[in-house]
């Protein structure tokens, strides 16, 4: 039986029907050119704000939901592994649709689609660009116009990320459950394959950076709450990676959303002083880690058809454009480097006014 409410389960988001989400460190990108998807260098760390309530902004506390400590100018991709049942999951950045590009809405849409589908959908690195790529997610303060909000929107208002996740309708549901317990027997009387054969490659997060602070514990002593510096989430290098189309009819799915989370962006300084742990460490240096021969990524589902790009996020720039050039040398990963891919829960999450 799946909870009711959103819960941070380890560092994971779990949304009502079954969701999983993860936020994942990675390497950004140089914003030229089109890559394979780049590994994982961890999982960002996740805490209640309502934990915080004397630390944070009020305007945090009225929105609720989470935060997290990012870097300026560092990438991260979220993860759905771990998603149980069907669900169709609205991802925003600034309340602007990572998807379609459209403004936030309590509904789903077909035209354009504003959602993306789970478990279909393992992963999204960055905002849809279409023609089978996205374009990196990266983290910027508000104020300069680099986020996808301020660039869409012509505000920078919101920041952060939102995520609202919708269930199967019941009648379709209980159908899907039953065509699952059917599958699972018929597997159950096949012999057992050979060890490792047809095993699916999970995009695995790597190990943290040696040297990694131990996060402190919480200060004994409240400081006063104060403003914090807001971030949200602009674009960086593009990858090859499909955004897949629905094949199911919108009305499979239930008219109103089963759960909703708002998660904030923190500035690593502002993550101490408002938990008292230390963030992790700056992200590991991209040539140290391609010399280091970590995987490499690319990812095709033959079965699956990718969505269109959108005219609203296609003229999104990187932010490249706002903080300038990256200097630091691109060591482009070797072939043999990129692997295809494809063919107890906590304190409930409070929900607010956003």
């Amino acid at each position: 039986m799946t909870e009711d409410t959103v819960r941070i389960d380890g560092n994971a988001l779990r949304l009502p029907g079954g969701v999983q989400v993860r936020f994942i460190r990675t390497l950004r990108l140089p914003e030229t050119g089109t890559h394979a998807l780049p590994p994982g260098l961890g999982e960002f760390p996740v805490r209640r704000v309502e934990d915080y309530g004397d630390r944070v902004p009020a305007e945090w506390r009225a929105r609720g939901g989470v935060m997290l400590p990012v870097y300026l100018r560092e990438a991260m991709w979220l993860s759905f592994g771990g998603t149980s049942e069907p669900a169709a999951l609205q991802v925003g950045v600034g309340k602007v649709c990572a998807v379609s590009g459209e403004p936030w809405s309590s509904r789903l849409t077909r035209d354009p689609q504003n959602y993306v589908v789970l478990p279909r959908q393992p992963w999204l690195d960055g905002i849809n660009s279409g023609k089978g790529t996205v374009r990196q997610f990266v983290a910027v303060p508000l104020g300069l116009g680099a986020t996808v909000e301020g660039q869409v929107t012509g505000e920078e208002v919101w920041g952060g990320v939102q995520l609202q996740s919708f269930p199967l309708e019941a009648g379709e549901l209980a159908a899907w459950r039953e065509e699952e317990r059917r599958r699972r027997e018929t597997l159950s009387r096949m012999p057992p394959a050979p060890a490792g054969y047809g095993a699916a490659m999970p995009m695995m997060a790597a190990p943290p950076a040696p040297g990694a602070a131990p996060g402190a514990a919480r200060p004994g002593g409240a400081p006063r709450a104060r403003s914090a510096p807001a971030m949200g989430l602009g674009v960086g290098g593009s990858m090859r990676q499909e955004v897949y189309r629905d094949d199911r009819p919108l009305k499979a799915w239930a008219k109103e959303p089963a759960g909703r989370v708002f998660v904030h962006l923190v500035t690593p300084p502002e993550w101490r002083r408002i938990t008292g742990e230390a963030p992790p460490p700056s992200p590991v240096d991209r040539a140290a880690y391609t010399r280091a021969g970590l995987p490499w990524f690319d990812y095709y589902d033959q079965d699956a058809t990718d969505l269109a790009p959108t005219d609203g996020l296609g003229a999104v720039q990187p932010v490249g454009d706002w903080l300038g050039d990256d200097h630091e040398p691109w060591q482009q990963p070797s072939p043999h480097q990129v692997h295809p891919l494809g063919d107890a829960p906590g304190k409930p999450v409070g929900d607010g006014d956003w």
